[in-house]
């Protein structure tokens, strides 16, 4: 008989937005050497998702094993933009180095990092030969950023064929199925209201929700799944502001989640209500974000239009 997987609810819980519930449950006796590195990765990435660079960048040392050490490297990156050319350039010397270059967890960061850098080449040359169904899923997403759906197609098929049950499996169908649209868009509500029935309701699922509700010509269930979702942001940064606020930049990030702010801008245009709210709490706090940069530039030409005719 196999033996119990001591981390399942863990992962569950990273996987599916749940970070603070995975830091609270995250004291586990009789893990492995293996199992603890894996639990500490899975931590520190859920205050890395709640916007606590400062806290992983102090904690993980230098004596750290190698998949840690990746973590913070990710932290290192998100932390500033001045980090960034510095973070690479060590992430580069890493994978490198031919004793860690090819460990799973710096594949995943490196796959990660060099998404956010829209080096979408980049990264799979690291993660394209996969390993674990993080590098799977993660594959799966780089290849629909590259519009490749075919290729991702194929990737998920080799998820389903490892474990089709698996959550990332399921999450990572969700994303296809979404991507292809059409009558698969169905099919991702459902896997997100599965989600949503069988673990705690979170910001990713209500957004997976909502972006299948406005696929569908559903907005005002999509507005409402949005603001709910933006209700349990505005919870996660009260607690966090009590647990970790020593750590926690939030005059720079706050608690509103972008994909939350950019989707209720989406639903409000549709449905004729102004979005000026959420437009404007998208630029405070995420002015990188795509949305922003499209307004901007839609306003630049507005602009430009009206000079040229004045």
């Amino acid at each position: 008989m196999a033996a119990p997987d001591l981390l399942f609810n863990l992962r569950n819980n990273f996987y599916l937005g749940a970070f603070q519930a995975a830091i609270n449950n995250s004291d586990l006796p009789n893990l492995s050497p293996d199992d603890a590195v894996e639990r500490d990765c899975l931590v520190y990435r859920s205050y890395i998702s709640l916007g606590s660079y400062q806290l992983v960048i102090n904690e993980i040392d230098s004596s750290a094993a190698t998949p840690l050490q990746a973590v913070k490297l990710l932290a290192l990156y998100l932390s500033s933009p001045d980090s960034k050319e510095s973070t690479i350039s060590s992430l580069k010397e890493w994978l490198a180095d031919p004793a860690i270059g090819n460990n799973p967890t710096l594949r995943l960061i490196a796959g990660i990092i060099f998404m956010h850098e829209q080096d979408y080449n980049e990264a799979l040359k690291h993660t394209n030969a996969g390993g674990t169904m993080e590098l799977n899923a993660l594959n799966v997403q780089i290849f629909l950023k590259m519009h490749r759906s075919d290729y991702a197609e194929r990737q998920l098929r080799v998820m389903q064929q490892v474990d089709e049950d698996h959550t990332l499996t399921q999450l990572t169908s969700a994303w296809f199925n979404l991507a292809v649209g059409g009558s698969k868009i169905q099919e991702a509500y459902l896997i997100f209201q599965d989600f949503s029935e069988k673990y705690q309701m979170t910001s990713l699922v209500l957004n997976g929700k909502a972006v299948c509700c406005m696929h569908m010509g559903n907005f005002d269930e999509a507005e409402t799944l949005l603001l709910e979702a933006l209700n349990k942001a505005n919870d996660y940064f009260r607690l966090c502001m009590e647990l970790h606020s020593d750590y926690m930049p939030w005059t720079k990030q706050d608690a509103k989640d972008p994909e939350t702010l950019a989707n209720l801008v989406v639903s409000c245009l549709h449905l004729g209500k102004p979005p000026s709210r959420f437009l404007s709490q998208l630029k405070l706090s995420h002015p990188d974000h795509t949305l922003v940069k499209r307004a901007a530039a839609a306003e630049e030409g507005f602009d430009r239009a009206v000079q040229s005719v004045a």
